[in-house]
């Protein structure tokens, strides 16, 4: 179709600055010069594909700029791309190491807000020193105590022995006190009967 065909001219055109369109020129002022009659139609049709061909060279010289300029920046963009890749991983290490002392940041938080809980405990407490002297004194307060305790139970065993015998001496003494009781009456009954025998 005929868009088919000027589509791909435009494309083989390259940027649209008439390079078929000048060649084409150039072959049919070609065939005029082979076919001009006179001397001056020949130097002209000559002339004209002189300067076509200038313009061809000139677009040429054009498109290999362009062209060159194009590499140029393509190599440009791909530097500049893989600054840009430098650039992503540089700042995935960055986040990662940041995310690490963040982490360490919050485990030293942490320490330190167990480190104050446990100041704080502490502080609720004496020292050592002063625990070590209190726990001295107690010490000899028990020892004291413990003799205290020693002689309270040495006076209770005396006094334990010297109640057994004085229950023993008031066990005898009863003894004692009905023996003589019993004497007195036998004495008695004795005296009755030996009264008697002297009245009859």
């Amino acid at each position: 179709s005929p868009d088919e065909v000027i589509r791909k001219r435009l494309l083989i055109d390259g940027d649209g600055a008439g390079d078929d369109r000048r060649i084409n020129l150039l072959v049919k002022s070609f065939i005029k010069w082979c076919n001009s009659g006179s001397q001056e139609e020949g130097y002209s049709q000559y002339q004209r594909m002189l300067s076509t061909l200038s313009q061809c060279e000139f677009s040429m010289g054009k498109t290999l700029l362009v062209y060159d300029m194009n590499l140029r920046e393509m190599e440009n963009y791909e530097k500049i791309y893989k600054d840009i890749e430098n650039s992503i991983a540089a700042a995935h290490e960055k986040i990662s190491e940041c995310k690490k002392q963040i982490l360490q940041a919050k485990r030293i938080r942490k320490n330190r807000q167990e480190y104050d809980a446990l100041a704080k405990v502490i502080q609720h407490h004496p020292d050592r020193h002063e625990t070590l002297k209190q726990l001295e004194a107690l010490g000899k307060e028990l020892q004291h105590l413990s003799h205290i305790k020693e002689n309270v139970e040495d006076k209770l065993e005396l006094r334990r022995k010297q109640f057994h015998v004085l229950l023993s001496t008031i066990h005898e003494l009863q003894q004692t006190l009905e023996n003589d009781e019993k004497l007195s009456e036998a004495e008695e009954s004795q005296e009755t009967q030996m009264e008697t025998e002297t009245k009859q």
